[in-house]
């Protein structure tokens, strides 16, 4: 575990790499990080945007061989390593002020939600690090910036945001992941992950992947319980532990690992101060069994 202590401002957002391990970086100072192992030890490498606005979030492309910023300035910035100069250059996109990032598994195309009420698909192509990609459904010429494709709001309007909202029977959600083409986690104030199936537009509830366990107060020593009960002037042995891995909300639910096209692990991480990783393959199984 290394403790990085180089942004002065505000975390904006973080991505991280697993294949190939760094972590990118970026505050409100309107500067990135990349962060690498070098003999054991997390070197970070400045990353300079030249914006007048904010970095507001960025992400790995798929092959982990570029990323991509978008910032408050109007522009989405697509960095990849020159590895003869050894340094991190970048192509810019000029459009408005971008809330969500995400790319295609080509790692060509590049969504990107905006304040303009619009949802576009780039070109992020750089003939420097990319091969030439196959023909998509908008058209087979791909140079960098072109627009491919624009989608806009429903009618009444409003920013587009990563998350969409849906009434569930649960406390508020406050991540969601896809790990199919038709499965989704969801997590938030109920602290477990919720697995949901997307049957023809049509989200649907299947099960809770933390499997409840014994409680923990059993494992409590009497010393200790009879130490609580006296500070909360209580006569009976009660505990405000839950029965979920996470004590507190689960904030970010993420792709950890995945098997071919599926997701097989699962990363959540949540205001108790903790990060678990789910082996899906034996959630399932272990729910089959009950």
């Amino acid at each position: 575990m290394h403790n990085r202590q180089v942004v002065q401002s505000r975390f904006q957002s973080i991505d991280w790499a697993p294949k190939s391990d760094p972590i990118v970086i970026c505050g409100a100072n309107r500067n990135t990080y990349v962060w690498s192992q070098k003999d054991g030890v997390s070197q970070p490498t400045l990353v300079i945007l030249r914006i007048n606005r904010a970095a507001r979030l960025l992400k790995w492309s798929p092959l982990e061989n570029k990323f991509a910023v978008g910032s408050g300035a109007q522009l989405i910035f697509i960095y990849y390593f020159e590895s003869e100069n050894a340094w991190w250059m970048s192509k810019h996109i000029k459009k408005p002020t971008v809330l969500s990032l995400d790319w295609h598994p080509n790692n060509v195309l590049l969504a990107a939600g905006s304040c303009d009420f619009k949802c576009r698909v780039f070109s992020a192509y750089i003939k420097e690090v990319d091969e030439k990609p196959a023909s998509v459904l908008w058209g087979s010429k791909m140079p960098f910036g072109q627009l491919m494709s624009a989608f806009s709001g429903s009618g009444t309007g409003g920013w587009v945001q990563r998350v969409s909202t849906l009434k569930t029977e649960f406390l508020p959600l406050l991540s969601v992941s896809f790990i199919s083409e038709n499965r989704v986690v969801a997590a938030g104030h109920d602290c477990c992950p919720m697995l949901n199936y997307d049957d023809r537009s049509c989200l649907t509830f299947i099960y809770k992947l933390d499997i409840p366990k014994q409680s923990i107060q059993s494992n409590v020593s009497a010393m200790k319980r009879f130490r609580n009960m006296d500070r909360r002037a209580t006569t009976e042995d009660c505990t405000t532990a839950l029965e979920t891995l996470h004590q507190k909300s689960i904030t970010q639910v993420s792709t950890y690992e995945v098997d071919k096209q599926d997701c097989r692990k699962l990363c959540t991480t949540g205001n108790d101060g903790a990060m678990t990783i789910w082996d899906f393959k034996t959630l399932e199984s272990s729910i089959r069994s009950l």
